[in-house]
């Protein structure tokens, strides 16, 4: 049942993926996998090296980018059928925890998008298969199949970095597996693990350490007052994205598997350590700092597993059925948007509505007064408008994180010329930047004639400012 079912899935997300427009972190993933970098500001490169695959496999549109994140949705929910499987000794729970992840809102939008967290969760579904695969047979290359899947997973976010302590308490707590510590094995997966994730530290290094200062200016912001918003905020965005009855299950879930990690029950502590720890961390980090809802992907699939060993009789299909149904709804208003909600209630329409026809406009007012160029401060704004403005105009980023990418200088193609600059109407550019910056008009960005932004169009003339400034590359 498994592979069929999986197979119909795959080529429905593979649909919803060709069918649903960029969102503007895609758009600007997919500039990374045309400036090829051991590292980027905001994260490891793992994301554009995906795009990179898909784009050479399918081509240069909106399925080639997001090719790998359906094929890595079911390759990943067998290896987790498999890990169940092995941590719970029976294979239908297995099945059952990989149809209970696949279900939640969060996988399955992760399984038409392509982020950071696509090849991360992959690779972190990777570590938890090779690890219950050595429980099951205790082969020491489990343990080097695991190093590589846990490196990779640091190519592809450094929330990965969580993954060693899960370990590392998983074997202190399973005495069966204090002999390995005297093998080579887990000492040679560690050292893949580490040679995987060189090259991202040598280009932090090479670039002042730009990521991880980055990542860590996230706690400098630090405010307590807020704690008790941003605490409720991290459980009503697990309870939206898991989908409130497998969110509830996966609660319980992780409660049994600390109770029964705690009675002597090793399986249970590698679960255990992978839901708890990281959930301890973001629930911290909320005392003080907004926890994005997404950051808590990684205790899914560890989770679901713990879930499924619960005896929820037929609950748990209903729960299933309740999740694949909000799934596909925001399948549904993502590719094809049949309902015309406001912006509140359309997480869809704000990321992904109206970016082709706000390319239009742009590119009408650009003709009508003869720009050169069209740029734009803001990262994503200017990474939707290199992937969309018809034709072959010049598109310009105009921020100090694109000072870090291999991309040409546009001060010299653009000084002197007149062009457009396109800015969120509560962005205010600075007038060093350009030579001339007057104020022209106001663009709605907008689907079914419900508005998701709006945005201020500038005249300006370009000039060698102190912000950084690149020529964007555009689809071939």
């Amino acid at each position: 049942m498994l592979l069929p079912a999986l197979a119909a899935l795959t080529a429905l997300r593979l649909l919803v993926a060709a069918a649903t427009p960029l969102a503007p972190d895609e758009a600007y993933y997919w500039l990374w996998s045309r400036a090829p970098a051991a590292g980027f500001l905001d994260h490891p490169p793992m994301v554009a090296l995906w795009v990179r695959a898909g784009t050479a496999l399918a081509g240069e549109g909106t399925l080639g980018v997001r090719l790998l994140a359906p094929a890595a949705a079911a390759l990943g929910s067998m290896m987790l059928a498999q890990a169940g499987a092995d941590l719970l000794g029976d294979r239908a729970r297995g099945v059952r925890a990989a149809a209970m992840l696949n279900a939640t809102l969060l996988f399955g939008a992760g399984a038409v998008t392509m982020t950071p967290d696509t090849p991360l969760l992959f690779f972190w579904i990777a570590t938890l298969w090779a690890l219950g695969r050595l429980q099951a047979t205790r082969r020491g290359a489990w343990w080097l199949v695991a190093g590589a899947a846990v490196g990779l997973a640091l190519d592809s976010k450094f929330t990965a970095g969580l993954l060693l302590p899960a370990i590392l308490l998983w074997v202190a707590a399973d005495r069966g597996l204090h002999p390995w510590l005297w093998r080579r094995q887990p000492w040679l997966g560690a050292a893949l693990a580490l040679g995987l994730f060189a090259p991202v530290l040598a280009w932090n290094a090479a670039h002042g350490w730009a990521s991880f200062a980055r990542q860590g200016a996230r706690a400098a912001d630090w405010q307590p007052a807020q704690a008790l918003r941003y605490s409720l905020e991290l459980v009503t965005g697990q309870l939206g994205l898991a989908t409130p009855l497998l969110a509830v299950m996966f609660g319980a879930g992780i409660i049994v598997a600390v109770r029964r990690a705690g009675r002597g029950r090793p399986r249970f502590a590698l679960l255990a350590g992978l839901t708890v720890l990281p959930a301890a961390v973001f629930a911290q980090h909320a005392l003080g700092d907004r926890v994005q809802a997404n950051w808590p992907a990684v205790t899914y699939p560890a989770a679901a597993i713990a879930a499924a060993a619960l005896p929820w009789g037929r609950a748990w299909l209903a729960a299933t059925a309740l999740g694949g149904t909000l799934t596909a709804a925001v399948y549904a208003q993502g590719a094809l948007a049949p309902l015309p909600l406001p912006a509140p209630l359309d997480p869809t329409l704000l990321r992904v509505g109206g970016w082709d026809a706000l390319a239009q406009a742009v590119a009408g007012q650009a003709a009508r007064v003869g720009a050169a160029f069209v740029a734009a401060p803001n990262y994503g704004v200017a990474a939707e408008m290199a992937w969309r403005l018809p034709g072959a105009k010049a598109v310009v980023g105009v921020n100090r994180r694109w000072a870090l990418f291999d991309l040409p200088d546009a001060c010299p193609a653009i000084a002197g010329h007149a062009g457009l600059l396109l800015a969120q109407a509560d962005e205010m550019p600075d007038p060093a930047d350009w030579a001339t910056l007057l104020p022209m008009t106001e663009l709605d960005r907008r689907r079914d004639g419900m508005v998701a932004a709006r945005y201020r169009l500038y005249l300006v003339v370009g000039r060698a400012g102190p912000e950084p400034a690149a020529l964007l590359p555009r689809p071939r």
